[in-house]
């Protein structure tokens, strides 16, 4: 498994597409104008807490108020409600927490007017950005993510990674950040972390303190509200977050980026640093390059198609997401109608947990499989659907599936969903909107494989542009379907055809349709 970070610049924004074997599983995109990244800290005013909310609504400088619950303050609050006003005085200059007296800390069932009140300076983090028509979210319980590390400001506990399996290693773990972390910082081990010497996790930790201090010396200055703390830039952090030994590849186009993300790597995998390169090629766009274009218009649309034939329906609700599994018309060599099911259910998972990724789809998701009547096979595509979305950094929880062959997963929303057009008005006058023209394409080369399944001599009627385009250059389109089914096919351009119009017919002139 190979895994490749493409980023694209523009005077605007910067993209990231993250490869897993040469298929894109992650876009994101980085605006300048984006000041409410998730892990973004604020130096911020209670603007009015609501008791029959139990939350607070904070000035964090959006256009509309962020929402702090009670239960995202923090059990060590009004220790930190302190530390603030003491710093923000200039009566503490010292960042350390050591010699920092604690507070008692707050019920947990308590109520948010007896803890704060209005127009009080907080430090809060943003924890899901800006969707629709909702303020970020807020938390005022503060870390700091690092390579290995989370730290944890006002805190004493040591957590380690779930994921983490060794009983041995999360002892080992746990002894030694018990040994290196200084008082009044708490410590969350990240799964990457598993097998590193101490040497790597206590420069890491020696990072987020210095990051720590940093900001806390803005603090006297510093306006309310106002961010005192940023995330790194996405590359970093897409780094910092995705990255291990199977990436082969990062490809950058911008020299800037390219020289910040080579010093990033040189931090954090040195023997890796080579892997990063500048693209400079000005006659190929960098997306177009790595085939990225063609996935983003064959990959967002309502209907996603897979191999042999099958394809996902996607729908979006307020309330939910549903997806739709259908087999499409395929040739079946399976012995029987439950053997069909679990192959196309099999596809279909494992291209769901692509799009859940790829399209940061957060909330509740309902999937609808074929209907399976035999539980084991259930059990095989619960099981395959776990796999497949262990990668996934997003928190998510998948229920098995019904006797209906529903699944539901809920997945945790922080970003808003990644949503790109892929129809585009029609070249042919008062026709609307069309499907973007590549994918007709990808329905040819489908059709295409079943029809030779069949017929040995294939006629190919279409629209003259997309005849052009199947023809002409090298290797053409039609070259590369001789060499994978050793048959040409003959391509005729008709000018009555619509532009997404096509037909099949044999020598004699009989249509040909797909049973």
């Amino acid at each position: 498994m190979n895994k490749e970070l493409i980023i694209r610049s523009s005077s605007d924004a910067v993209d990231f597409a993250l490869l897993k074997d040469g298929k894109l599983i992650e876009l994101h995109k980085e605006e300048e104008k984006s000041n409410f990244q998730v892990g973004d800290i604020f130096i911020a005013k209670i603007r009015k807490p609501v008791a029959g909310l139990n939350a607070a609504f904070v000035n964090v400088g959006f256009e509309k108020d962020a929402f702090l619950h009670y239960h995202d303050l923090g059990p060590n609050l009004a220790s930190q409600l302190k530390f603030i006003k003491l710093v923000t005085t200039g009566k503490l200059k010292e960042f350390s927490l050591k010699n920092f007296q604690f507070e008692k800390e707050i019920d947990k069932n308590g109520v948010v007017t007896d803890v704060i009140s209005a127009n009080q300076s907080i430090l809060v983090q943003i924890v899901k950005e800006p969707i629709s028509t909702k303020g970020p979210r807020i938390s005022s319980e503060l870390s700091l993510a690092g390579r290995f590390i989370v730290l944890v400001p006002f805190s004493d506990r040591v957590s380690i990674s779930q994921k983490i399996e060794s009983k041995e290693e999360k002892e080992r773990l746990k002894r030694l950040l018990q040994s290196i972390k200084p008082k009044g910082f708490g410590v969350i081990v990240r799964t990457v972390a598993e097998g590193k010497k101490v040497t790597e996790i206590e420069k890491d930790l020696t990072t987020l303190l210095d990051r720590w201090s940093g900001m806390c010396k803005k603090l006297p200055t510093a306006h309310h509200p106002s961010k005192v703390l940023g995330e790194l830039n996405r590359a970093s952090s897409i780094l910092r977050d995705v990255f291990n030994d199977t990436f082969s590849g990062i490809h950058i186009d911008d020299e800037e980026l390219f020289y910040q993300t080579k010093d990033y790597l040189q931090e954090i995998a040195p023997s890796k640093q080579s892997i990063v390169k500048h693209y400079q090629s000005k006659d190929t766009p960098i997306f177009e390059k790595y085939n990225i274009e063609r996935q983003i218009k064959t990959s967002f649309g309502k209907t996603v198609s897979m191999s042999k034939g099958a394809y996902l329906i996607i729908e979006h609700t307020e309330a939910l997401h549903v997806i739709d599994v259908n087999s499409g018309n395929r040739s079946n060599k399976a012995t029987n109608q439950e053997d069909t099911a679990l192959e196309v259910n099999m596809i279909a998972a494992a291209e769901v947990a692509r799009q859940l990724r790829l399209r940061d789809m957060g909330g509740i998701i309902v999937i609808d499989f074929i209907d399976m009547s035999d539980p084991e096979n259930r059990k095989v595509l619960y099981d395959f659907l776990r796999e497949e979305m262990s990668d996934d950094k997003a928190k998510h929880k998948i229920l098995p599936p019904s006797k209906f062959g529903l699944v539901q997963i809920t997945r945790q929303r922080v970003r808003p969903e990644v949503n790109i057009k892929t129809s585009e008005e029609s070249p042919d006058r008062d026709s609307g909107e069309i499907e973007a023209p590549i994918l007709i394409i990808d329905k040819i080369a489908s059709d295409l494989e079943l029809m030779l399944k069949k017929h040995k001599k294939v006629v190919l009627n279409v629209h003259p542009f997309v005849a052009a385009y199947l023809a002409k250059g090298f290797p053409s389109m039609r070259s590369k379907w001789f060499f994978e089914h050793k048959k040409w096919i003959k391509i005729i351009p008709r000018d009555a055809y619509t532009f997404l119009e096509y037909h099949f017919f044999d020598k004699k002139g009989n249509e040909l349709t797909i049973d």
